[in-house]
């Protein structure tokens, strides 16, 4: 898998460009909804790998930014999520950027994300491990209690400095002074037209370069280093879990087709069929709060 190589084309499972895939997993017969039956490799697994995208954070009320009604202003992600956006109107950019870390203030991780933390942590007692790679740059995975975590696309509370490219953790609310109140998303809202010199800046002794936040914008690659451990976890695992995820986007697409096709059990959690659906082992339609915290529950064959 030659993962590192690969470009996306957006922050998120919801603001990627969906391409086509033009790999196939062997056709298998239809995914069993059986909980029982997932429920038996689930005790047997010893490496677990979870993907999770843009459907296990909605149920947090997450904002998509994507298709009918998905703006900010009159402009979706696509438009702002690019280095050209950003060095021609960085106010604008950062605008809209601080609206979504504010509007993560008030969200809290929902069923799924704190069953995968529960689970991770039990696990771990037991010698078995769990892993997370996630599309989503909230930090709820984070939140909920997760370790394991592999942020593919980025993290809205991580900047990045243009000059000396220091990656730095920010949770500060606002992120700058010129920022407060600002990056409302009614179509009607001025844009506040910040001088670049006032939005957030490298605190780094001597240098004080314009901060970007650290989320992969579409056209940019990937980080070769994340991908490489990806890549490693998913050559390992010997059950995986894809939730909320649309598989439709590279390069979170492959992932679970490729453990698919050398006979690893694969269990889809969402709220309904995608592409990749066929190919996997299991099954479970609505929504992931519901569906995966009994999956991923105590097995009575566990020793705790």
């Amino acid at each position: 898998m030659i993962l590192r190589r690969l470009v996306c084309r957006g922050l998120s499972s919801h603001l990627c460009r969906p391409v086509s895939l033009t790999w196939r997993a062997p056709e298998m017969t239809r995914p069993s909804s059986s909980l029982a039956e997932f429920r038996k490799e689930f005790a047997k697994a010893k490496h677990i790998t979870i993907i999770t995208g843009a459907g296990v954070s909605a149920e947090s009320g997450v904002p998509t930014f994507r298709g009918q009604g998905g703006y900010w202003r009159k402009w979706q992600a696509q438009d702002l999520a690019t280095t050209s956006a950003f060095s021609r109107d960085p106010s604008l950019v950062w605008e809209f950027y601080h609206y979504r870390r504010e509007v993560m203030q008030s969200k809290l991780p929902n069923p799924a994300h704190l069953a995968i933390a529960e689970c991770e942590a039990r696990l771990s007692k037991q010698g078995r491990s769990v892993v997370v790679i996630t599309q989503n740059i909230d930090e709820l995975h984070h939140r909920s209690g997760s370790k394991h975590v592999y942020e593919i696309h980025g993290s809205l509370f991580k900047t990045r400095c243009m000059s000396c490219g220091e990656v730095k953790a920010n949770h500060n609310s606002p992120i700058c002074p010129a920022l407060e109140g600002k990056g409302e998303p009614d179509p009607s809202a001025k844009d506040a037209r910040i001088p670049v010199e006032h939005l957030p800046r490298c605190e780094r002794r001597g240098c004080n370069g314009l901060l970007r936040p650290h989320v992969v914008w579409f056209g940019e690659t990937l980080d070769a280093d994340i991908l490489t451990s990806v890549e490693q976890e998913l050559e390992k695992c010997d059950l995986c879990l894809v939730v909320g995820t649309s598989s439709i986007v590279y390069p979170a697409a492959m992932f679970a087709p490729q453990v698919a096709a050398r006979g690893v059990p694969v269990a889809e959690f969402n709220m309904g069929c995608t592409p990749a659906t066929k190919n996997f082992m299991y099954h479970f339609e609505g929504p992931c709060g519901i569906t995966l915290p009994p999956a991923l529950a105590v097995h009575e064959t566990e020793f705790i």
